[in-house]
């Protein structure tokens, strides 16, 4: 398990210097740069500019420039923010929260309903909240979770019910321990939905389809001859088995939430990476759109190592193929 994690992780870091190399080369390639918008404003003097320049190496070959950054980072700096005139790793600290904290409730809403959801569909084969439930499956993973954002928004718009953007509201400081987390509540609930409403429908169907292929296995017939209820042989054998090919979708299912989150983060106005990295990218930030890029790859990266160990971990035979290997 060890040399497992040890190559995952050696082949995480090579896609992430593969990622930054790319966005680097990107960014750097597009015209102009931060110091254009600078020069415009008479308050700063040649000398400043100079010095930004003289500092990250800016009239030097695009590939010094890269190699001089990942040297920075290496050594733990990670350059200045020139849209927020503030070192990056402050920036990125103010956000990296708040897209976990989207990310992590959007997953506990997708397992906590997708499950009961295929379990009770399947026990009801055929019937018509099974039909009910699988035309809404199909609806929700037609649409992308941008538009039923929008649409959400919309609707909080007329009703007042739900706050329509950000993360918190005015008066938030002055509001007691109840109320700041009903208010953050509140804001959480149209990302959250938006965000979580087609993974749910997908897992959904899967969880449906491992128990129907359960039910109609041998044993499940042997079980009730024995005399179980339905209950138990549904919920303390059954259910058992057909979680078992989940386990590996866990954390597959946390690093697409996590890559799915920028888009919803922009449209709900979530102070979260996405909306960082867009404005990071339209003011050609080009450290902080990599300081962005690296923190939500290595997020992603980590969830799919999560979901590499619970695969070794669920399915022996893999562990020792990877031991042959």
């Amino acid at each position: 398990m060890i040399r497992f994690i040890l190559k995952r992780l050696l082949i995480s870091a090579l896609l992430l210097l593969a990622m930054s190399a790319v966005t680097f080369l990107l960014m750097r390639l597009t015209p102009g740069n931060y110091l254009d918008t600078m020069r415009l404003d008479p308050q700063i003097s040649a000398e400043t500019l100079a010095h930004y320049e003289r500092i990250y190496r800016l009239e030097e070959p695009v590939w010094v420039q890269y190699v001089s950054w990942v040297w920075d980072v290496l050594q733990g700096d990670w350059g200045h923010s020139f849209y927020f005139n503030v070192p990056v790793t402050r920036v990125i600290k103010g956000r990296i929260g708040n897209t976990l904290l989207l990310s992590l409730s959007a997953f506990l809403l997708t397992w906590l309903c997708a499950i009961p959801l295929g379990v009770w569909a399947s026990v009801r084969r055929g019937r018509g909240v099974d039909r009910l439930v699988q035309a809404a499956a199909y609806f929700f993973l037609s649409i992308p979770g941008f538009f039923v954002a929008m649409v959400l928004l919309f609707w909080a718009s007329g009703s007042g019910i739900l706050p329509l953007g950000g993360m918190t509201s005015p008066g938030f400081d002055r509001m007691g321990l109840l109320g700041k987390g009903g208010d953050l509540l509140r804001h959480l609930a149209i990302p959250t939905l938006a965000l979580s409403l087609a993974s749910i429908a997908a897992l959904q169907r899967i969880m449906r389809g491992n128990m129907l292929e359960e039910l109609g296995k041998q044993y499940v017939t042997a079980l009730r001859a024995k005399g179980l209820s339905e209950t138990r042989v549904i919920y303390g054998h059954v259910l058992r088995n057909a979680l078992n090919p989940l386990i590996t979708l866990l954390g597959y299912e946390f690093a697409g939430l996590l890559s799915g989150a920028a888009l919803i983060e922009i449209v709900t106005s979530w102070p979260g990476l996405g909306s960082l990295m867009l404005t990071a990218v339209r003011a050609k930030d080009i450290y902080l759109v990599m300081a962005s890029m690296m923190m939500g790859g290595l997020m992603f990266l980590l969830g799919n190592l999560l979901a590499d160990i619970l695969l070794v971990k669920a399915d022996p035979r893999i562990r020792l193929g990877d031991r042959r290997a």
